[in-house]
């Protein structure tokens, strides 16, 4: 046993352990219970998340700002290798570890009555236990085979939660489209991991990417990867990063990437909170903060890069669509980008600070996004309509309907664009002006960077005050579609309301910091300031907040015009701008056509030639070796059978004459014998 504090301590060890195996128990129970719709399932899972929650929170307050833990065991050995197991529990594990059940709690305590008449109710619970315990499991591990295996988990336990209802046709389209592209990321990984046990001779976290680690003595030099015990060609080094690059853009739907992310709606909606806020998407850029010292200077540029551009896209592509999941989910590809971006630029604790604060608004938005399609359904049942109930062109005037919904939704808005007095604003005012000083001094196209995320910070402001409009303010335009529908809504009872009202609360500065406008002075940001932090540029901690946030309200009322009073400029759809928007930028069709397209020709071409060509060789194979064996039964049986039935009855003549001789009567005796004297007289008389 190796660990690197007094024994006395690591009795937070057991209580990290009892947090992560607390799902794993309520899924075996789940597994257990009889029937498809047990309501023990849910309580169960929540009880066990709970319990997880508090056993987090007892870590977090042991080791939040103190020395890391580490502890290990000998797993096995192969040859002279020795591969050890164990639990790492550093500042970046235990914010995640406490993070994943703070957001995972609330939508536990959601689904209870979300899901409550649905047919899977004891499926859903059953997967839901089993996703937060390969999220949670993640976290702790020390070791980059166990992350591997636990990062294969949170997506195979995605792929059955996006799937959930497998009888529709997209959610079946949507898992599978899910695995594939996350499958690639995987073999990035799966890569990186063989070069860097084959550089450095250990899969162990701390060794690699510890303080003054094995990752951080390597480096390049006349093109070879030198490390304390070994070299490579420095282009493994290359390869490696990129296969941490591309899991990252598959798990946290990075372009080229990005596109499984909005189909993944087609799962339950407090499924995708869960996804969105603290679970799958927020693995990638975990693993970007535990392998950070790997990157070098042009890799974290690319990062910067893709991050940005990400950030971009998605946001353009939001401003557009009418579907209220779709929207949050490029949201939340858009604000990933932001934090991958800012791992780019070498504002570590940013990025770490966002992906925080942005769990708790997007778990919010989705939850509040799954209370409003509730209710539309209810009305698309009750007045037997035909319409999708997720589409915001059908809603309006639902502030007055759903009053704490309403405002629940604000809240969490307001921290999305960024606003003071919210979470969002300290840690996304955090990534901007940390990415002005990160481009000072360098030449205009590192410019580049932070002015495109300024530009997709204010596009966010346009399509989520675009989506608060259309769903609450207004008037209810399916009933102006239909005024003779029925309408019964409302906010729900404490299943609902009690999620929605903690997490609102998480939205606000107080829980950060004391200070309402500092980002510098957040408890979370202080804490991994350590790698990456840039040199303070004090004319860019006013100047930009103050404009970017002046920006932001004028296109939240740009929007309300357009959207509510209707008195200013539309947009023309048929422009090649709001198509290349609406039909999100064409990268599924490019894929389809490109890709997806040509592989199934290809498949199906290789469908024919196993059928038409292989098959049928080895069917005329078979047909010849038939032949042979129809005519080789014949000669058998009227050949060769029939000359042995032959000699069988010649054998059997001569018997039965011969035994009229063996009668016993003397007199055919002496017949016989005369008989063959006579015959042998004859016989040689004619020699």
């Amino acid at each position: 046993m190796n660990t690197s504090i007094p024994y006395q301590d690591i009795s937070v060890v057991y209580y990290a352990l009892a947090a992560v195996a607390m799902p794993l128990i309520a899924f075996l129970i789940n597994v257990c219970l009889p029937g498809k719709t047990n309501k023990v399932s849910g309580w169960m899972s929540t009880l066990g998340i709970f319990t997880s929650a508090v056993l987090s929170a007892l870590v977090f307050a042991k080791i939040w700002g103190q020395q890391p833990l580490h502890i290990q065991q000998l797993w096995f050995t192969i040859g002279a290798s020795k591969l050890y197991a164990g639990v790492l529990l550093n500042n970046l594990s235990v914010i995640l570890l406490l993070l994943v059940n703070l957001i995972a709690l609330p939508v536990h305590i959601y689904s209870t009555a979300y899901m409550s008449h649905d047919a899977g109710y004891k499926r859903y619970f059953t997967y839901l236990s089993f996703f937060c315990f390969s999220m949670l499991a993640l976290v702790v591990v020390d070791s980059m085979y166990l992350f591997y295996a636990f990062w294969e988990l949170v997506g195979f336990s995605s792929y059955l939660l996006i799937g959930f209802w497998f009888t529709k046709d997209k959610a079946v389209y949507a898992n599978k489209k899910a695995f594939i592209i996350n499958r690639i990321g995987d073999i990035g990984l799966l890569v990186a991991i063989i070069i860097l046990f084959t550089q450095f001779h250990t899969a162990d976290i701390v060794q690699l990417f510890g303080d003054n680690g094995l990752v951080a003595q390597s480096f390049i030099k006349n093109g070879i990867w030198i490390a304390p015990a070994s070299q490579l060609p420095a282009v493994y080094q290359y390869i490696a990063c990129a296969g941490i690059m591309l899991a990252v853009a598959a798990k946290s739907a990075q372009f080229p990437l990005h596109t499984w992310l909005p189909d993944a709606m087609e799962g339950p909606t407090s499924v995708s909170a869960l996804i969105h806020a603290a679970t799958m998407v927020a693995a990638g850029v975990f693993l970007l903060g535990r392998v950070y010292p790997i990157f070098n200077t042009a890799e974290l540029n690319a990062l910067a890069v893709i991050g940005c551009f990400t950030a971009f896209m998605a946001a353009t592509i939001a401003l557009t669509q009418n579907d209220l999941k779709r929207i949050l989910a490029y949201s939340t590809i858009s604000q990933l980008g932001f934090m991958i971006m800012a791992m780019g630029i070498g504002a570590y604790a940013s990025s770490l600070f966002h992906l925080v604060t942005h769990a708790f608004f997007k778990c919010l938005l989705f939850l509040v996004a799954g209370i409003v399609i509730h209710q539309m359904q209810h009305i698309k049942e009750e007045n037997n309509l035909d319409i999708d109930p997720q589409n915001i062109l059908y809603m309006g005037g639902l502030r007055k309907k759903l009053p704490f919904t309403f405002i629940t939704a604000i809240v969490a808005s307001l921290a999305l664009i960024g606003l003071p007095l919210t979470s969002g604003y300290l840690s996304k005012d955090g990534i901007l002006i940390q990415a002005f000083e990160w481009s000072d001094g360098k030449s205009c196209y590192y410019r580049m960077i932070p002015v495109g995320a300024i530009i997709a910070s204010i596009l966010t402001a346009f399509y989520i005050g675009r989506l608060i409009v259309k769903v609450f303010f207004g008037e209810f335009r399916l009933q102006k579609i239909n005024p003779h529908i029925h309408i019964h809504c409302n906010d729900g009872g404490w299943q609902f309301k009690l999620p929605l009202l903690f997490l609102t609360i998480c939205c606000l500065f107080p829980l950060f910091s004391w200070n309402p406008l500092v980002y510098e002075h957040a408890w979370i940001f202080s804490a991994f300031s350590g790698p990456g932090f840039l040199e303070r540029i004090n004319i860019y901690h006013t100047i930009i907040p103050a404009g970017a946030n002046l920006v932001n309200i004028l296109v939240i009322y740009l929007a309300y015009s357009i959207y509510v009073k209707r008195n200013t400029f539309t947009f023309d759809q048929t422009g090649f701008f709001f198509r290349l928007s609406y039909n999100e930028w064409y990268i599924d069709r490019f894929y389809n056509s490109a890709i997806v397209k040509p592989i199934l020709s290809l498949s199906n071409a290789s469908s024919w030639v196993d059928k038409n060509i292989i098959d049928g060789f080895i069917n005329l194979l078979k047909n010849i070796v038939l032949s042979i064996s129809k005519i080789t039964a014949w000669i058998d049986k009227y050949i060769i059978d029939g000359f042995l039935h032959l000699l069988t009855a010649i054998v059997q003549l001569i018997g039965n004459f011969a035994r009229n001789f063996q009668s016993g009567k003397i007199q055919y005796y002496l017949f016989s014998m005369l008989a063959v004297i006579l015959a042998l007289f004859i016989l040689k008389t004619l020699i």
